[in-house]
């Protein structure tokens, strides 16, 4: 019960201090990029953070030190560049969807991000991905890669599976945490994702939570529902004490 409750070359450029952790340039492929990197001790357990739509903020950043604070390290990743927080929902659109349509190169930052955290010194053999909207799409693309991680966790992420994609090559087990009242991603999509996990014998756990919409554990938002923001983040947290160590 240790944490519960208490293809892409990376070269770290500069990193300046931040409250209790740390902004990080680095490199994917040629482009910038700035992360966010928080640990206590960097024998603990790596969480990879991925991003909403709207690039790594202030949010990820809450969520970075509110893991630190109870053991874990973590680096929260930029899917974007240096400088790109888009606030226009045209903008917001048309980078995601990029990514949706260039899986190559969303599995390329994926990677690199996880590179990055490497290189600060983070236990990546021992480490779980979590993502938000978007970031949770993100995971599941990483889960499908096969990359070797214990955990892969969504919250109020997209679920469908790409044409040609599949669960065959997972390691790790999945917690894909969902609103019932999400009219983004439906019902039929989390039954299906279900049946998609099954067949490739990916250990899994799914929970709803009723009058949930998309977004909800976005503090400050419409969309916010506190219960079931603190359900699933008590759950989280769980997972996290049963898969690393």
């Amino acid at each position: 019960m240790r944490y519960f409750f208490a293809m892409c070359f990376i070269f770290i450029i500069s990193s300046s201090v931040y409250a209790s952790g740390q902004r990080v340039s680095y490199n994917v492929d040629g482009k910038s990029f700035e992360g966010y990197f928080v640990s206590t001790s960097l024998d603990a357990p790596l969480i990879l953070i991925i991003h909403d739509w709207d690039g790594l903020t202030d949010y990820e950043v809450k969520r970075a030190n509110m893991l630190a604070e109870i053991g874990y390290t973590v680096f929260a990743a930029d899917m974007y560049g240096t400088g790109i927080r888009p606030t226009e929902l045209k903008d917001k659109r048309n980078r995601t969807e990029a990514l949706y349509n260039d899986r190559k190169k969303m599995r390329s930052l994926l990677q690199g991000a996880l590179e990055a955290a490497k290189s600060k010194g983070a236990n990546s053999s021992n480490a779980v991905a979590i993502g938000y909207c978007f970031g949770g799409t993100a995971v599941l693309e990483l889960a499908r890669s096969g990359v070797d991680m214990k955990g892969f966790v969504t919250f109020h992420g997209g679920l469908s599976t790409p044409k040609g994609q599949d669960y065959s090559k997972t390691i790790g087990r999945l917690l894909v945490i969902h609103g019932s009242a999400d009219t983004y991603v439906t019902m039929d999509q989390f039954a299906k994702l279900a049946g998609e996990l099954e067949k490739h014998d990916v250990p899994h756990e799914m929970i709803t939570y009723s009058g949930a919409p998309h977004a909800f554990t976005v503090f400050g938002s419409d969309r916010y529902r506190e219960d079931a923001d603190r359900k699933s983040w008590k759950r989280f947290l769980e997972f996290l004490n049963d898969v690393v160590k």
